[in-house]
């Protein structure tokens, strides 16, 4: 797998071994810099009302090379002019006074090589560093040539306070990306627990990130339902839950879990092969958590961290579960199997019940979980599931600040008895086919205490079309609005 902290910066992905510290592996210059006066090229940013004024002040072919360029100022157009002895360029955005978190992304894309310095007066630039940075993202694993080799293009800014925790959450998206883009046989369960291994080992250090790993048989007895969606698989994919506990005990417990199926045939409910074609992706709920806890450990917040992933492949085999078995789970209650494709809750179910055992003061869980979820709001907007009005509403206003939406959707009780069965104590998927996303929450929600803050997102981790900043793919979509609170509530 790939040192993705380092990658992020360099424009040729390169293959490590497990040991993160392996050789071979020069980092890159940072992508955003502090501006100490290095020969750069200037980048001015205006808006279209600004636009006339700026044209006036140019030079006649300054003027005509950018009106050859039909460039307007229109918020996402870019155009290059000739500036004394080499060039520039200029960027249209919607607010040059505040930049929104993608706005740079285009030209970090469209740019060549370089250094780059921003002119705007008066400029708050902070919230679009990271779109800088992953304008720059790329996926390149498995070419032998990413036929895009040029080199960084790195940013100069006199405000080096928000460098840091922007680059490392561009890090983190990046990562959410990389473990999404990465096909099923090289990210399965022993693959995740792999991430979280080289996670903890990074932050082993006073607080003491320690990783705890129950596999293969030895789930039966703690974890029967993870244990049962991921018995089926071949013994190199063998289910697990994957723990780790980071920082100050004496601190507030928050815990943080995330869907680990590394592959989603649907089980002997099998989906159709235009359904299973993106089940790679259906472990992003795990990169999801796995980013958000190296964000919190990286920046040392406030907290006694409970990282759990349950990690499974959801595959055929004459051992696979079966549509009317009764599963145990974790928390005592039994699962009716209304449908083995959605196994999702199910290996949440025991998940959360670990997490819950320890009483945390905040638990936040990521999955991919509903398609009823990306019907009902698309591919851009996780579906925000809270126990607690106010939590949901900060959520809510930091995934707008940071330009990473969510909405809330309601945890609405009068659909409880879409969970009823008449052998067990649940049924894991209503056959009526109505309010999929809420049923699955509430499904979630009985194996939280009475209560408990929570919140859950059922999220898309995946991008189907390219937008600047985002290409086609794996993508985080509700992390930055997590990480927002987490950071303004522990810092």
């Amino acid at each position: 797998m790939m040192d993705l902290a380092i990658a992020l910066c360099q424009r040729k992905r390169m293959t490590r071994a497990n040991d993160p510290s392996a050789p071979g592996e020069a980092p890159a210059p940072d992508l955003i810099q502090p501006d100490r006066g290095q020969p750069a090229v200037a980048l001015h940013v205006l808006d279209k009302a600004g636009f006339g004024a700026w044209l006036s002040a140019r030079t006649g072919a300054q003027r005509a090379t950018i009106g050859g360029q039909k460039f307007t100022g229109a918020a996402g157009s870019l155009a290059v002019f000739p500036e004394g002895d080499g060039w520039a360029a200029v960027l249209g955005v919607a607010d040059p006074a505040r930049l929104g978190g993608w706005c740079l992304a285009a030209a970090a894309e469209t740019l060549p090589a370089g250094m780059y310095r921003l002119v705007a007066a008066e400029c708050d630039a902070a919230r679009a560093f990271a779109g800088w940075a992953l304008g720059q993202y790329r996926f390149d694993r498995y070419r032998k040539s990413s036929g895009d080799e040029q080199g960084a293009r790195v940013l100069l800014t006199g405000a080096v306070a928000p460098i840091g925790p922007a680059l490392a959450e561009a890090a983190a998206v990046a990562l959410v990306r990389d473990l999404v883009n990465t096909p099923a046989e090289d990210m399965g369960p022993a693959a995740l627990e792999r991430e979280a291994e080289i996670l903890a080992r990074r932050h082993a250090g006073p607080l003491g990130a320690h990783l705890r790993v129950t596999r293969g048989e030895a789930l039966e007895q703690g974890y029967p339902a993870v244990h049962a969606v991921g018995r089926a698989a071949a013994r190199e994919h063998a289910p697990r839950l994957i723990e780790i506990e980071w920082g100050d005990p004496r601190h507030p417990r928050v815990a943080i879990v995330g869907k680990g199926v590394c592959f989603d045939s649907g089980g002997l409910d099998i989906k159709p092969s235009s359904a299973m074609l993106l089940m790679k992706k259906d472990m992003g709920g795990a990169a999801h958590a796995l980013a958000l806890a190296r964000l919190v450990m990286e920046a040392g917040l406030k907290v006694r961290l409970h990282l759990v992933i349950p990690a499974v492949e959801n595959a055929i085999s004459g051992s696979a579960f079966r549509p009317g078995d009764v599963l145990a789970s974790r928390k005592g209650l039994s699962i009716e199997i209304g449908n083995t494709d959605a196994e999702g809750r199910l290996i949440l179910a025991d998940a959360l019940a670990r997490a819950a055992e320890d009483k945390p003061e905040l638990t936040i869980d990521f999955a991919t979980l509903t398609g009823a979820a990306r019907v009902a709001l698309g591919p851009d907007l996780p579906a925000l599931f809270a126990t607690r009005d106010a939590t949901a509403a900060a959520f809510a206003a930091a995934g707008e600040a940071q330009d990473d939406p969510v909405w809330r959707m309601p945890l609405h009780k009068g659909y409880s008895d879409y969970l009823k069965s008449d052998v067990a104590d649940l049924n894991n998927s209503p056959a009526n086919g109505f309010a999929g996303a809420i049923a699955a929450a509430l499904f979630l929600e009985r194996f939280v205490p009475e209560g408990a803050d929570w919140v859950h997102f059922d999220t898309f981790a995946w991008r189907p079309a390219a937008k600047p900043g985002r290409p086609r793919g794996g993508d985080a979509l509700g992390l930055r609005a997590a990480w927002a609170v987490l950071r303004g509530r522990y810092a």
